[in-house]
């Protein structure tokens, strides 16, 4: 049986006010010619197929054609819901839907009732595990602790007693929205560390053939039978160096995988340019980037007039100018963007601390209140967007 793997849409997302909506939907036209003319037998959407809970007009409205368009190919396809979505608002119709030969796995509950799908071997069933929110699903899971690892680890104890009931021989497809262990990720994915600890050990998905994983915006294999599909396009700076692609999945008659990358429509290329602003204006070098997506560093000393006007006279399509000046030994002084970079929520609470007593950051009872703190509200966030 053939898949096509694909996720994270962010259906309605810009890229820094750039609207991407045409480039969204260029996409789906690649996708939807991709099922055709390369006899694929189900599509795997694995999870944040819009950018937020509540999306714009014109998402709703792409996203409804597109749906329409793959039903149109008799081809069925399996979707979940991501962190981005709102599971609630996309699993409506989910019933009616499903007659078209769409499903839409986005209640936690049902995560160990397949698709079932077959070809000339036998069934396949395909299980779609939506994103799920520990501090929210810890209840339906019976968990100990609110931990991704625990609420993941409890769906798929059922996954696999669903498959155990299975006929012999029946191969297996999870789909599933979340932070796996060696993933590597980029600056556009939503922090997910309600919880503590948001990675989850591949092992957590063994017994089953493939793995469709969503949430991280890079192409990744973590496993043979665990991969990322990755965004089919570029939503920060930190993916100008991705190929963004679909994988195309084959799983044998014996649950035997192999994978091929798909590649997508690449609207406008990214690049990061970096030196003095006369260097980037002059530099023959740069002439491939004159009409990509921009991000300039510029490391003048001293920052020169009108930098962003001049450079747009040469990149048009200039979207970030960062200053890093090059300075001395002597005055090595980070900007107060570049000490927060890649640090957490609780390392800069901490950090503060330590600011205001003088060097003395908080003792052990103090970090577990810091990390309580952080928790709540980022469960109450969670929790409005699923209520809206």
């Amino acid at each position: 049986m053939r898949f096509l793997h694909t996720s994270d849409w962010h259906l309605g997302r810009s890229f820094h006010r750039v609207s991407l909506l045409d480039a969204q939907a260029a996409f789906l036209d690649h996708l939807v010619a991709t099922v055709r003319d390369r006899d694929v037998d189900a599509v795997l959407v694995a999870g944040d197929v819009y950018d937020r809970a509540v999306p714009p007009l014109a998402a709703v409205e792409l996203f409804d054609e597109a749906l329409h368009r793959l039903a149109d190919t008799g081809v069925p396809t399996v979707m979940i819901s991501g962190n981005h979505d709102s599971a609630r608002r996309l699993g409506v119709g989910a019933g009616l839907i499903e007659r078209a030969g769409i499903h839409l796995r986005t209640d936690p509950a049902g995560c160990a009732t397949p698709v079932l799908l077959s070809d000339a071997h036998g069934e396949v069933a395909c299980y779609g595990l939506p994103y799920l929110e520990p501090a929210l699903v810890r209840d339906e899971f019976k968990t100990d602790k609110a931990r991704h690892e625990a609420v993941i680890g409890a769906a798929m104890q059922r996954v696999r007693a669903d498959l155990a009931t299975r006929a012999e021989g029946t191969r297996s497809v999870v789909l599933a929205h979340a932070f796996v262990a060696g993933g590597e990720e980029s600056d556009s994915e939503r922090d997910i560390t309600v919880g503590g600890v948001c990675a989850v050990p591949a092992g957590v998905f063994h017994g089953v053939d493939y793995v469709a994983l969503g949430h991280l915006h890079g192409c990744q294999t973590i496993t043979d039978r665990v991969r990322y599909s990755g965004s089919p396009l570029a939503y920060s700076f930190s993916e100008s160096l991705h190929r963004k692609t679909m994988w195309l999945v084959d799983l044998g008659a014996k649950g035997e995988v192999t994978a091929e990358r798909v590649g997508c429509p690449v609207p406008r290329p990214l690049a990061r340019l970096r030196g003095t602003l006369d260097d980037l204006l002059d530099d023959p070098e740069l002439e491939r980037h004159e009409q990509s997506f921009v991000e300039a560093t510029l490391t003048d000393p001293v920052r020169p007039a009108e930098p962003m006007a001049r450079l747009a006279e040469r990149f048009p399509y200039t979207l970030g100018l960062v200053f890093e000046p090059d300075r001395s030994d002597e005055d090595t002084a980070a900007s107060y963007a570049q000490r927060l970079k890649g640090r957490s929520d609780q390392q800069i609470a901490e950090d503060f601390v330590a600011h205001v007593r003088g060097g003395s950051g908080p003792d052990d009872r103090e970090r577990t209140v810091l990390h309580g703190a952080f928790d709540d509200v980022r469960v109450a966030e969670s929790a409005r967007e699923v209520s809206r």
